[in-house]
């Protein structure tokens, strides 16, 4: 299936020195799990960066990965791919169910507080919210980068404040878009709200964060499509000079942006149609 998801570029895939061999079946599991094609083709894409980063901690075949290894790679990928890194994270489950690396190398006594807790809520939302597998690895991703937070500033979770969320949210919304920003406010609310089940957070925590606004339409185009700017300048009043002065501008300015219309098209229009009582030299 790898052949056919990425017909020209599979077989870099399969030619990598440690995860080549298992790429293949890695797509498959992929697909059987109700991946898109487009998640299939990014987190192919992103495994010579994995492949790279597991063999320079020494990891010679799959055979030798642990947990533990998958994870400190994770960690260092999340810095320099932030959007893709949890690509790791759907390998090592892949591994798992594979039976190629054991479902636990070091029990939870080798794990931090906040790997438990996180994949505690990675369960929850998807044995009790049936959450489909292709949205887990992000919820892990950023309920652990919530979690990981916490315990660096050292907050108990009985003790977190308004405050200590919205200075994570500010951090965070350094390094993401207001769009991205959105998904991990909305993971954090469900993290919150599963804290505050059993008494784990102060409850009320989920709707104290205020989310960014995304408006439609808000980025203007670069380039009006030719018929547009045709409707445009028959709307510029032009029996006065300032009419005619904007209205040269504006054919001026359309005429030589970057993203024009086809020259073709103007040349023939000005000779068509330009407007009445337009007196141009020889070169208009």
């Amino acid at each position: 299936m790898l052949h056919s998801l990425l017909p020209k570029a599979h077989r870099k895939a399969l030619a990598l020195p440690l995860l080549g061999p298992i790429a293949d079946g890695f797509d498959d599991w992929l697909a059987v799990n109700g991946y898109t094609p487009g998640l299939r083709r990014s987190a192919i894409r992103m495994l010579p960066h994995v492949d790279a980063d597991l063999r320079r901690r020494h990891a010679g075949a799959v055979s030798g990965l642990t947990h533990s290894i998958l994870h400190a790679s994770w960690r260092d990928l999340i810095q320099l791919f932030p959007a893709n890194a949890g690509t790791v994270r759907t390998l090592e489950g892949y591994l798992t169910a594979a039976g190629m690396i054991a479902a636990d190398d070091g029990g939870a006594a080798g794990r931090s507080a906040a790997a438990i807790l996180s994949e505690e809520y990675v369960s929850h939302v998807r044995d009790v919210r049936g959450f489909a597998t292709s949205s887990l690895s992000h919820q892990r991703r950023a309920s652990r980068n919530f979690l990981d937070h916490l315990e660096a500033k050292q907050i108990p979770l009985a003790s977190i404040q308004p405050s200590d969320v919205e200075g994570y949210v500010s951090q965070t919304g350094k390094r993401l878009s207001r769009g991205s920003l959105q998904h991990e406010i909305a993971t954090l609310r469900g993290l919150l709200r599963f804290l505050a089940t059993d008494g784990r957070a102060p409850g009320g925590l989920d709707g104290q964060i205020d989310t960014p606004r995304l408006y439609r339409f808000e980025q203007l185009t670069r380039a009006l499509p030719w018929p547009t700017v045709m409707e445009l300048l028959k709307s510029v009043e032009i029996t006065s000079a300032i009419g005619l002065r904007d209205y040269a501008m504006f054919l001026s300015r359309n005429s030589s942006s970057d993203e024009p219309g086809d020259p073709v098209l103007v040349a023939d229009w000005w000779r068509d149609e330009r407007p009445l009582g337009w007196e141009g030299g020889g070169n208009e």
